[in-house]
Formats: structure tokens, C-alpha cells, sequence
């Protein structure tokens, strides 16, 4: 993998953030989970702009004139239905114009306790030489972001993807570094726990997202 980011690792108020979302007695407030998670897709949104490619323009206010370096493309922002959902909003919120892409991905469950991953739909604009950020607030075993993003790419191939997610599992960021390109891909995590369960959720993670924004589903 070209590059890891983890905003996690310097002190910031995505920490503060971050540790609410953890926190089991703030996880009752679904509002609030919520606009957590909107709040660090802003802040991904704001870091991943750094790295983006601005073109310099002359802007003219009330009194003058000043020429100001302005982004040349705005990123097609796609996420995974249903737990992405309040990080997309966050990265929408700054990039606020920008073309979006959806995909609904869930678990195949089998009698033996296994289960698959299986896209269930798919809704994107014309994605060739753009650049893509595709969001899921959880990377457990790494195959729902690399089946959305393989999903994703029947829709023309980015010049560049950032996968941006809260938290992932140390086998999920290790699948995902040996299936992508070197090239062109970038992580964006605030932070990588170690344990995966047999039921691959990440330890000590923060729980159902999805559930935790939304209300707990009847089945998988």
C-alpha cells in the first residue's frame, strides 16, 4: 500500500471524537453517535483535501481582486449502505458539491456460523481518472471495501482511492494492502486494533455502527 494514515496517533479533538463513539454510556444517544461520526468524516474530509490538486484563480471581492489556489476537482464520495451513512455526510459536508456513489453490501450468513459478503446494489456516476473516496466506518476482515471497490470500478477506474474508515482490524488493513494497487490507494483509519473474533468484529472496536446509529436490525 502506497501510504496509511492514522489520525488517531496525534492528539486533536478527532480523539475526543473518537473516544465518544467507544464509550459504551455515550453510545446510547444514537443523535449523538451520529454526529460523531459525521464530525471525524469531516475531519478525514479536511486531511484528505490536503493531498488533493488545486489550480490558482483570480477571485474578486468588494474592494480588489486576489488570485487564490481553489480545488481543481471535487472527489466522487461513495460509501456502504447502511452504517457509512453519517461518515459520507461528514465528507459531503466539506466536499459539498461533489458527485456521490452508494453501495449495499451485507452479510451471507450459512448454518455452519460462516458467512459471505454479497453486493446487494450499486448506484455511481462515471467514475474514470476521478478520484474516489469510499467510506465504511469499520474494516473487519477488509472484504466488504474491496468488493464495493471492485464493484465501484465496473464504472470506470479512479486515478486515485482513498479508503476512509474509524477503525480497522490489523488483518483487515493486511488483506487489503496485499489485494490493492501500490499505486494508487490510500488508507485514512484513526486507529488499527489487533483482536478480530471468529464472528470477524473488531476488539475492542466500538460495536454495531450500523446499529448504533440506526436501531438493531431483526437479522442479518
Amino acid at each position: 500500500m502506497k501510504q496509511i494514515n492514522y489520525l488517531g496517533k496525534e492528539n486533536s479533538i478527532f480523539n475526543h471524537f473518537f473516544a465518544e463513539i467507544r464509550n459504551t454510556e455515550i453510545q446510547q444517544d444514537r443523535m449523538r453517535f451520529r454526529r460523531n461520526l459525521e464530525r471525524l468524516g469531516e475531519i478525514f474530509a479536511y486531511e484528505i483535501s490536503k493531498t488533493l490538486d488545486y489550480e490558482e484563480r483570480e477571485i474578486n471581492t468588494p474592494l480588489g481582486s486576489v488570485n487564490m489556489n481553489i480545488l481543481k476537482n471535487k472527489p466522487v464520495l461513495a460509501t456502504i449502505l447502511r452504517a457509512g451513512l453519517p461518515l459520507h455526510q461528514g465528507l459531503l459536508n466539506y466536499f459539498d458539491d461533489s458527485e456521490n456513489a452508494f453501495i449495499s453490501a451485507f452479510r451471507k450468513s450459512h448454518r455452519d456460523g460462516s458467512f459471505e459478503i454479497q453486493i446487494d446494489y450499486m448506484s455511481a456516476p462515471d467514475l474514470e481518472d476521478k478520484t474516489l473516496i469510499l467510506a465504511d466506518p469499520m474494516i473487519a476482515t477488509g472484504q466488504s471495501m474491496l468488493l464495493a471497490y471492485e464493484e465501484l470500478l465496473n464504472n470506470g477506474r479512479p486515478k486515485h482511492t482513498h479508503f476512509v474508515s474509524i477503525i480497522a482490524s490489523s488483518e483487515g488493513i493486511e488483506y487489503l494492502q496485499n489485494k490493492l494497487s501500490p499505486n494508487n490507494c490510500t488508507i485514512w483509519v484513526g486507529a488499527v486494533d489487533d483482536e478480530l473474533t471468529a464472528q470477524s468484529y473488531i476488539v475492542p472496536g466500538l460495536g454495531d455502527a450500523g446499529d448504533l446509529a440506526y436501531g438493531a436490525k431483526l437479522n442479518e
